[in-house]
């Protein structure tokens, strides 16, 4: 992105759409087009883009001049999009819970020779392994902040659950034949759905704890039980307030279907010019007599026309 693009998109995020004093975006936060789940900063598809599990670009629409028009506006007026972003994130989770579920039956199916002696002693493995990843990103973070001593202490700390690991493989190893150890173990990360090897290296563990594609996990599940607190609390006035708005929308529909059908337009025309319907009334009556007028002229003339004509053939038989 060029320094104006940013500049562009850092004005937007600012000021929103109306930062030149119009309106430069036809789209509105509140279409239906537009991710909801983005205008609160936790959409699934920017937390993870560029990891493995990134899933492409969302199917709705994501603005930041959008985003800060919908956060000036959440000022005034209550929009409730912590529902639909508590909606988004929930399926989203149980999508990926559900993936982790297959991945782990499918390993427990591979290696279901493992006795449960053995396997225990796997799982102990895996937990220090887990123990060791978190500390070492907890020891880098300390340090970036200038935190020495602290950093050096977690180090420690790291050092003697590495010689607890080192028991417990010994352990695991004398459990089980050699040729049968050398085999890659895995377990499925709970977090992000990934694997983990049995003898992965604090490198391969600090990677992964501290990669981004956890951390986008543990900032969406987080998130997840964030917004799950909040709508819980709000849930009464969401559902007040819905049940409003609908019954205020059904309201405007029957007025304005009300307002435009032919029959009542007529009805509400005549009751606004009570002058203009007696002087139709008036007219209907004058063109009444008019043609009452009409028909006895006619009468009459056919009368006349009959009269001749019987003078005339009487006159000719004498």
């Amino acid at each position: 992105m060029s320094a104006q693009s940013q500049m562009r998109a850092m004005l937007d995020q600012l000021m929103g759409t109306q930062r030149d004093g119009t309106q430069n975006n036809s789209v509105k936060f509140t279409d239906d087009e537009v991710c909801k789940t983005f205008l609160l900063g936790c959409c699934p598809n920017d937390i993870l883009a560029g990891t493995r599990a990134d899933i492409g670009d969302c199917r709705k629409v994501h603005d930041l001049a959008l985003k800060a028009d919908y956060e000036m506006s959440q000022k005034t007026k209550d929009y409730f999009y912590d529902f639909d972003a508590y909606e988004h994130l929930k399926s989203f989770i149980h999508d990926t819970d559900q993936k982790i579920e297959i991945s782990k039956k499918r390993l427990a199916e591979q290696q279901a020779e493992i006795s449960a002696e053995v396997q225990s002693k796997a799982n102990a493995v895996h937990d220090l392994n887990e123990q060791i990843g978190k500390l070492l990103v907890k020891a880098e973070e300390l340090g970036m902040q200038g935190e020495i001593d602290e950093s050096k202490a977690v180090l420690e700390e790291v050092e003697k659950v590495k010689q607890l690991k080192n028991e417990a493989e010994e352990a695991y190893r004398n459990s089980m034949p050699a040729s049968t150890y050398q085999q890659q173990k895995l377990r499925v990360c709970e977090i992000c759905s990934a694997y983990l090897g049995l003898h992965d290296n604090d490198c391969r563990l600090a990677d992964h704890f501290g990669g981004k594609l956890h951390a986008g996990f543990i900032q969406i599940r987080e998130e997840l039980e964030k917004l799950s607190k909040l709508v819980e609390s709000r849930r009464k006035d969401y559902e007040t307030t819905m049940m409003k708005r609908r019954s205020d929308r059904d309201h405007e529909v029957e007025e304005r279907r009300r307002k435009y059908h032919p029959s009542n337009r007529s009805r509400d025309e005549n009751r606004r010019s009570p002058v203009r319907s007696r002087s139709h009334r008036h007219r209907s009556r004058s063109r009444s007599r008019d043609r009452d007028r009409e028909y006895k002229r006619r009468d009459r003339s056919r009368s006349r026309d009959r009269s001749r004509r019987s003078y005339g053939s009487s006159r000719s038989r004498r």
